[in-house]
């Protein structure tokens, strides 16, 4: 799919690899709706992103992605700025790492369990149903192909450390329902693909020190840096290209494998 044009959904766009995927869909000519549960930072990304690629090439709009009220308002919003959406980047996330018999003998709490499954599957899921419902109504271009989604899971999803049984449960559960979303959507002319990247340089990795930083990165193969949420963006934008991608599950971490702990 040529990506001039078109209207983009991005889920977690106010700030690190949502942001950066949101930045190069923009650069490429698409119109990109900037959902975040932070209004006011989607609301800053958007308008930076608007002066540097014209007028009206973003709107911000708050989601929660594990309320279907607020995705369903979100994507009306970005309907009425920019048509129905053509992409759909589900980058929105968060992280946990709790070990199951904690320090002081008790149980890990169950909602913190909940709470990440929640967020990372059940709202990727949320927003990708909404997504393809209102996709699978579009024109069909070239090969029949009327949009594509892509889901945001983690190394985690295959070399789990310890503690993170809930991250990397939400992230193998996306893994998992790749390829069986590409086999449902087919009929409709909708891809579905997976990027599972390893460690980059986020806002969140930046506020670790720097030696911890520089141990992260040199665990990394090659090349032993961390990856550049840009280098993310590429692979994003490269999906959505290439039209014989589907139903695939795409590592991007300089063949990284995470050791336990």
């Amino acid at each position: 799919m040529n990506i001039q044009g078109h209207a983009a959904l991005v889920t977690g766009a106010a700030s690190g690899l949502g942001e950066a995927t949101a930045r190069e869909l923009a650069r490429l000519g698409a119109k990109v709706a900037v959902l975040d549960v932070n209004m006011a930072l989607a609301e800053k990304v958007a308008a930076d992103i608007g002066a540097q690629f014209g007028n009206g090439c973003a709107v911000a709009c708050q989601c929660d992605i594990t309320n279907t009220e607020s995705v369903s308002a979100a994507i009306a919003k970005a309907t009425a700025a920019h048509g129905t959406a053509r992409v759909l980047m589900n980058v929105a996330g968060i992280g946990s790492a709790k070990r199951i018999v904690q320090k002081d003998g008790s149980a890990a709490p169950l909602e913190d369990f909940v709470r990440v499954v929640n967020v990372n599957l059940i709202g990727a899921y949320n927003v990708s149903r909404l997504f393809a419902a209102a996709c699978a109504h579009l024109d069909r271009l070239e090969d029949g192909e009327r949009g594509v989604l892509m889901f945001t899971a983690s190394v985690a999803a295959f070399d789990g450390q310890v503690g993170q049984q809930a991250y990397s449960a939400s992230k193998g559960w996306l893994v998992g329902m790749t390829l069986p979303m590409a086999r449902d959507l087919a009929q409709h002319g909708i891809r579905v693909c997976t990027v599972a990247p390893g460690l980059f340089a986020t806002p969140l990795m930046q506020q670790l020190p720097e030696a911890v930083q520089a141990s992260l990165a040199a665990s990394i193969p090659f090349p032993q840096r961390l990856g550049k949420p840009q280098e993310f963006a590429e692979l994003a934008a490269h999906i959505v290209s290439n039209g014989h991608l589907n139903g695939e599950v795409i590592r991007l971490d300089g063949a990284l494998r995470m050791a336990p702990r």
